[in-house]
């Protein structure tokens, strides 16, 4: 539940942060009357994203088992490497995110043909992003969570989000979103190396890898899989107690490099605060 909720609060709060601009922007600039066309666009790219989760949540329930596997490794991957865009994205645009925002909607309005369209088209882009990013994460953690939980905590971050980005709006958000990035970016890393590991396994189970399938260790006497700490790490982390050796090292592979690029980066002298600023 947990992850599924930070995941979304961190995505919900991406989008909530372009939209808050856009919003905030066409209101001081007295062009308040195109609010329809940023919520049509916003419409659209939730609509967009629920179909693709959608169609690709009921189509894996129908492949065979092993095909089941290969897609949950595919899966895995691509939400791998959209959440590590999304940590470095965020984290090279913090500082001009609302300027260029703003000089889109200039160019978006300056035109007298089709200005609700190109503000349409570029609302949708921007939200669609957030949502296709999530879709496939969610995709990864609800393969392997079964219940209610990981749908809860989804919900519940995006509700988190909306609230957000309605107080962004009218002012009243003094969330240190510099802070909160830094933080959720970390987090976020040791999640999408929990999930290499996990495609490795998911690839073995379907049968296209079988290299280095030794155990890497095995501290199931201290901490098993099925304890409750070790559910809570599993559901966030992809924690096992038994990691085979090929896990071990995909892990490795991706968190080393991908936490040490993050941390290496100059801290910016401008923030995503002060970006959502009006």
């Amino acid at each position: 539940m947990l992850v599924p909720f930070l995941i979304m609060l961190r995505e919900g709060i991406e989008a909530a942060l372009i939209v808050g601009i856009v919003a905030s922007y066409l209101r001081q600039t007295g062009r308040g009357n195109w609010m329809p066309a940023v919520w049509c666009g916003i419409i659209l790219a939730v609509g967009l994203s629920l179909s693709v989760f959608a169609a690709l949540y009921f189509a894996a329930a129908e492949f065979p088992q092993r095909t089941q596997e290969l897609f949950e490794a595919i899966v895995g991957i691509i939400a791998v490497c959209l959440l590590t865009a999304m940590v470095f994205w965020m984290r090279k645009a913090a500082r001009t995110i609302k300027a260029e925002i703003q000089h889109s909607i200039d160019e978006a309005l300056a035109s007298s043909d089709h200005q609700g369209m190109a503000l349409v088209g570029m609302v949708f882009l921007a939200v669609a992003r957030e949502g296709l990013e999530s879709v496939f994460f969610l995709l990864a953690t609800f393969e392997q969570n079964v219940g209610y939980s990981a749908p809860l905590g989804a919900v519940l971050g995006l509700a988190c989000a909306v609230a957000f980005g309605v107080a962004l709006y009218y002012g009243g958000a003094r969330l240190n979103l510099r802070l909160f990035f830094r933080w959720t970016s970390i987090l976020i890393i040791f999640v999408a190396a929990g999930l290499v590991a996990t495609a490795v396994r998911s690839l073995h189970e379907a049968g296209l890898w079988n290299q280095l399938q030794g155990i890497a260790f095995d501290v199931s006497g201290i901490l098993p899989d099925d304890s409750a700490v070790g559910s809570i790490l599993s559901g966030i982390f992809g924690y096992t107690a038994t990691p085979t050796n090929g896990e071990f090292i995909a892990y490795l592979l991706y968190l080393v490099p991908a936490l040490f690029l993050f941390l290496l980066a100059p801290s910016q002298s401008s923030s995503p605060t002060k970006a959502a600023q009006s």
